[in-house]
């Protein structure tokens, strides 16, 4: 039988990386990108052949159009997980200050390439596949200074519950991990302390059991997830 394929974005670090390492490990393949080629060389190091490493901004359409080449050589995609995120400026700016420039680089990153990779990947997708966008509690709480990346996360909430109510043939949610011990994390909260913040690989199970159970199209959380968790 042949593998199922994933496409995973932002794959080389935090939760994407994990989660790449997680489906490998469940007999995978996946096609990872990532704008910093190194990292991602190292994932495709550690994942052989399973691995399919697409180095590239996911914001240029030219290096979309890459990816497009590539996950259509493969053949029909299983998965599709939008996990590549931009906080924006660190510090965190309040919206009265914020850069109009990085604004809109964020919501490039956060809503716009999001879409462009569903447009390509949609037609490719069996029925019953998966479609991941990670989203964040930024998206529903109106934390002080987190107005640029909690609005795009927003918007791609929104634009994830449209794509479900057009395409009830897929699994479509948005899925917000929580706080993690990432880098962006990191980047949010400038010498700080975030060595209480659980590690990307915990969080994977909640969405491997979501992608599992399929319940309807719609926005979950983690903790929905949770291993433990009465079903």
């Amino acid at each position: 039988m042949a593998r199922p394929t994933a496409l995973v974005t932002g794959a080389s670090a935090g939760f994407g990386l994990a989660l790449s390492h997680a489906l490998v490990e469940r007999g995978w393949r996946v096609i990872g990108t990532a704008r910093r080629a190194d990292r991602l060389a190292r994932v495709s190091e550690e994942l052989g052949e399973a691995f399919i490493a697409v180095p590239g901004d996911v914001t240029d359409p030219a290096q979309r159009s890459l990816l497009a080449e590539t996950v259509s050589s493969t053949g029909e995609l299983a998965l599709v997980v939008n996990n590549a995120s931009r906080l924006g400026p660190s510090p965190l700016s309040k919206l009265a200050d914020y850069p109009l420039d990085e604004l809109e680089l964020v919501y490039r990153t956060n809503v716009l390439a999001p879409l462009a990779i569903l447009q390509f990947a949609l037609p490719l997708l069996t029925p019953g596949a998966g479609v991941v966008n990670v989203s964040s509690d930024a998206a529903v709480q109106p934390y002080p200074e987190w107005g640029g990346y909690g609005s795009s996360k927003a918007a791609l909430d929104q634009l994830t519950a449209i794509l479900g109510a057009e395409h009830p043939e897929l699994s479509v949610y948005a899925f917000d991990p929580g706080d993690m011990r990432t880098e962006m994390h990191q980047a949010a909260f400038p010498g700080d302390d975030i060595s209480d913040r659980p590690e990307p690989s915990t969080v994977v199970p909640a969405l491997l059991r979501l992608l599992a159970e399929k319940p309807e199209n719609g926005r979950y959380a983690a903790a929905d997830f949770a291993v433990g968790r009465a079903s």
